[in-house]
C-alpha cells in the first residue's frame, strides 16, 4: 500500500477519545498515515499515542479494556464520599487527582520506548498539546511553552504534559508549574482556552508537508441544545453548558468553511436498547457496548469524510499555491 502522509488535530471529549481511535483505524485503513498530530485533553492523549507508534488496531484492544473509572484518582473524595468531595475541592482545588491516569500514560508510551517530546523528535515526530496556565491566564501549547518557566522542552515528560491537558477544572486537581522566578503556576485542562486547536498544525499544511485533518465530537441528532431545551435545567446540567459553552465558543469563532470541510465530525450519540444517549466527556461509567459504539461512530465518520476527499487534489492545490507564492516573490 502506498501510504499518504497526513497531520491530525483531536478535540478534548474525556472517556469519548475511543471515537477518535475509531476514525484513526479508518484513515489508516485508507492507507492514511499521521506524520504530526496534536490534541486537546482526550485528544492530547489519542495524539500523543499515535505519535508513539501505536497502531489502531493495538489502541482498540487498549481503550475497549480501560477502566475509566480509575482516571478518578482515589483520594478523600472516594474514601469519604461528599465530605471528601468538599475537602479534596477545598484544599487540593479539585476533586480527584489524575495520578494514576499520568502512571497509565507513561507505561502505555515506555512500550514504545517514548518518554519525552525529545523521544518524538529523535522519531521524526511533531505533537503539540494545550493546556491552561490560570494563574497567567492563557493557553499553553506544549512544549513550546516549557522555555517559560526555564524547562528543557525535549526532557519534559509527555505522560505529565497530557496530565496538564486533562486536568478539567473542579472536577480534577490542577497540575503546578514552576516559573524562573519560583512562583506556582495552576494548569488545568487545554480545552478551557482550545478544546479543538485545528489551527496548531497550519505550517505544516502552508508548506505542504501534510494535510491536517480535525477529529471533532458533534450532538448529531439531539440538536444545539442537546434534547434539553424544554426540560427544566438542573444543575449538573447547568454547570455541563457552562463548561460546554467555555470550551467550544472560542474554536467556533476562529473556525472558517475552509477548517469545517477538513474536519471529520463524530457522533457523540449512541443507542442502546432502542434508546438514544449523548455521551458526555466525564461519563466515567461507559460501558463496554456504549464504547463499541463510539468507536463505530468514528470509524463511519471518517469513512463518509474520505469518500468525498481527494488527496491528489490536495497536493495539486497545494502545487498551485506554492506556484503563486513563488511568481509573487519574483516580483
Amino acid at each position: 500500500m502506498l501510504w499518504k502522509s497526513c497531520c491530525g488535530v483531536f478535540e478534548g471529549g474525556g472517556v469519548r477519545g475511543i471515537g477518535h481511535v475509531g476514525a484513526a483505524c479508518a484513515m489508516q485503513e485508507a492507507g492514511y498515515q499521521f506524520a504530526d498530530l496534536a490534541g486537546s485533553s482526550a485528544g492530547a492523549i489519542v495524539a500523543a499515542l499515535l505519535a508513539a507508534g501505536y497502531a489502531c488496531d493495538e489502541l482498540k484492544r487498549e481503550m475497549e479494556s480501560l477502566d475509566y473509572m480509575k482516571f478518578k484518582g482515589k483520594g478523600l473524595a472516594s474514601r469519604l464520599g461528599l465530605p471528601g468531595k468538599a475537602l479534596s475541592l477545598a484544599f487540593r482545588l479539585g476533586i480527584y487527582n489524575t495520578v494514576w491516569l499520568e502512571e497509565w500514560v507513561e507505561e502505555m508510551l515506555g512500550r514504545k520506548v517514548v518518554f519525552s517530546f525529545g523521544d518524538l523528535q529523535r522519531k521524526g515526530r511533531i505533537l503539540k498539546i494545550t493546556a491552561s496556565d490560570l494563574t497567567s491566564r492563557r493557553l499553553l501549547i506544549l512544549p513550546d511553552d516549557l522555555k517559560d518557566f526555564g524547562l528543557d522542552p525535549d526532557t519534559f515528560s509527555i505522560a505529565r504534559a497530557v496530565r496538564m491537558s486533562v486536568s478539567i477544572p473542579v472536577f480534577f486537581q490542577p497540575v503546578r508549574l514552576w516559573d524562573k522566578e519560583g512562583n506556582a503556576h495552576l494548569i488545568v485542562d487545554g480545552g478551557l482556552l482550545s478544546n479543538y486547536p485545528l489551527w496548531i498544525l497550519d505550517r505544516q499544511a502552508d508548506l505542504g508537508i501534510c494535510p491536517v485533518f480535525g477529529f471533532r465530537f458533534t450532538d448529531e441528532g439531539e440538536g444545539a441544545c442537546g434534547g434539553g431545551c424544554g426540560a427544566r435545567p438542573n444543575l449538573v446540567d447547568y454547570l455541563k453548558s457552562i463548561a460546554a459553552t467555555c470550551m467550544d465558543a472560542i474554536d467556533n469563532s476562529h473556525l472558517s468553511a475552509g477548517d469545517y470541510e477538513r474536519t471529520i465530525r463524530i457522533p457523540a450519540i449512541v443507542e442502546i436498547r432502542g434508546e438514544k444517549r449523548k455521551i458526555h466527556a466525564a461519563d466515567f461509567d461507559l460501558s463496554r457496548q456504549e464504547s463499541s459504539q463510539l468507536f463505530e461512530n468514528g470509524r463511519r465518520a471518517a469513512e463518509e469524510f474520505l469518500r468525498s476527499w481527494d488527496f491528489a487534489e490536495w497536493k495539486r492545490r497545494y502545487g498551485e499555491k506554492k506556484g503563486e507564492a513563488v511568481m509573487q516573490s519574483g516580483e
